[in-house]
């Protein structure tokens, strides 16, 4: 009896891992939907399903225990998949483990609570990350001011801006100020900054953006693109002095603007300069601006990703995972950040090779981080007002959108601890 119940333990032992199944979502060339994946790979978490996240192997891959409802989901949602009995998967995770190879499994666990900085009016532009999520069924809370200023930021683990101008200029649409949509903008805006006791938006936004920055302080995780980011670090760096034109605001710029800056409370640039021309659509020399017109064309318009330590630089892996090393250029109000005027600390992520011009940025502040990402729409090369949303369905495989993804996951990722 003794040596029968020792026998089928042993085989238990022995045909237990290799009869346990896997689900691989590779995320190399052979994926039918990557955007997607991030979809699933969200519900799954959601669901308290653990999810492995395999940095740098093909293409950033995930690994899902297998069962029907996964299984059910991906195919609903068109994502390719394998499954792996349990010697398969034990290979793959030695492989990715080895030390002979810039590649890591990280614990994914908790998914984040998504927040939206965005406003309730109709603007005629669309927000890159709103397509995102929205395309991959990715659940998140739309928030703008008023709730920002009564506290609900303590809710949400990671807030998306919008595109948004910080420094209460309206975008510097000056030459839309007769359209109907930037008169409402300005209407709005104006209405909700005296009710919080505000003369002037600038003023109004500044106190927005000070409750983001404490919110990050305190562990929050942020991510902007396009103007939200070099607007957001121009308002906290004016906070005690008036950068904004008087046709914005009825009163002069503070003749002592510039010397009154204080680059110690910005996020990621210093040493920048605001620009003080209203009719200027460029709120400062953070922005390189678009490319000479010999590069304005997506075929010879890319930036590059840098690689980091997977085992050891995770954060940076993690914000980098792609199927390709390099990305298709596009365009925004801010598309690239001046190199010179990044903080030292700041890791780059990606950027404009030969140029000097960065892309893609990643930096922590107290006890939170921040990404900032260039440029409007990555699959809308030079997108202008009023032009349709970019339909994702014909971009299922985007890499540009791929890096807005990721940063949706890393927070939920168990992290080592970095180097330093």
């Amino acid at each position: 009896m003794k040596n029968r119940l020792f026998m089928t333990v042993l085989i238990a032992l022995v045909i237990g891992p290799v009869q346990a199944q896997d689900l691989l979502i590779p995320m190399d060339d052979s994926q039918s939907d990557h955007l997607k994946a991030y979809g699933v790979t969200f519900w799954s978490l959601n669901r308290s399903i653990d999810v492995d996240w395999l940095l740098n192997y093909r293409g950033g891959s995930f690994l899902i225990s297998r069962t029907p409802e996964v299984e059910n989901e991906l195919r609903v949602r068109g994502v390719r998949y394998e499954v792996l009995n349990g010697s398969q998967t034990a290979a793959v995770i030695s492989e990715v483990e080895s030390d002979a190879s810039n590649t890591s499994v990280v614990r994914l666990e908790k998914p984040p609570k998504i927040a939206v900085y965005a406003p309730d009016q109709t603007l005629p532009w669309d927000d890159a990350v709103l397509l995102a999520l929205t395309y991959a069924e990715v659940p998140y809370d739309m928030i703008y001011d008023d709730q920002v200023l009564a506290g609900d930021l303590e809710d949400y683990d990671w807030l998306h801006l919008h595109h948004e101008d910080f420094t209460g200029q309206y975008g510097k649409f000056f030459n839309y100020r007769s359209a109907p949509w930037y008169i409402e903008q300005q209407r709005q805006a104006e209405i909700s900054a005296r009710k919080h006791g505000y003369r002037k938006v600038s003023d109004f936004k500044r106190e927005v953006v000070q409750v983001i920055r404490e919110y990050v302080g305190g562990g929050g995780f942020l991510f902007a693109m396009c103007s939200g980011t070099d607007t957001f670090d121009i308002a906290l760096a004016a906070q005690g002095t008036d950068i904004v034109p008087m046709e914005y605001d009825g009163d002069p710029i503070d003749p002592d603007a510039l010397a009154s800056l204080d680059f110690s409370e910005t996020f990621a640039f210093t040493d920048f300069r605001p620009s003080f021309n209203s009719r200027e659509y460029e709120h400062s020399n953070i922005d390189s601006g678009p490319p000479p017109p010999q590069l304005r064309n997506p075929a010879v318009d890319y930036f590059t990703l840098f690689e980091f330590s997977a085992k050891y630089d995770q954060v940076p892996t993690m914000l980098t995972q792609n199927h390709v090393p390099t990305v298709k250029g596009f365009i925004g109000q801010t598309t690239n950040f001046v190199k010179t005027l990044i903080k030292p600390g700041v890791v780059i992520l990606a950027e404009a090779p030969g140029r000097g011009e960065v892309r893609y940025l990643h930096g922590t502040f107290g006890e939170g981080t921040f990404t900032f990402y260039g440029g409007h729409d990555p699959e809308d090369y030079q997108h202008f007002v009023g032009d349709p949303a970019t339909d994702l369905n014909l971009h299922k495989h985007s890499p540009g959108y791929r890096l807005i993804l990721n940063n949706i996951l890393f927070p939920a990722a168990k992290k080592k601890k970095q180097k330093t």
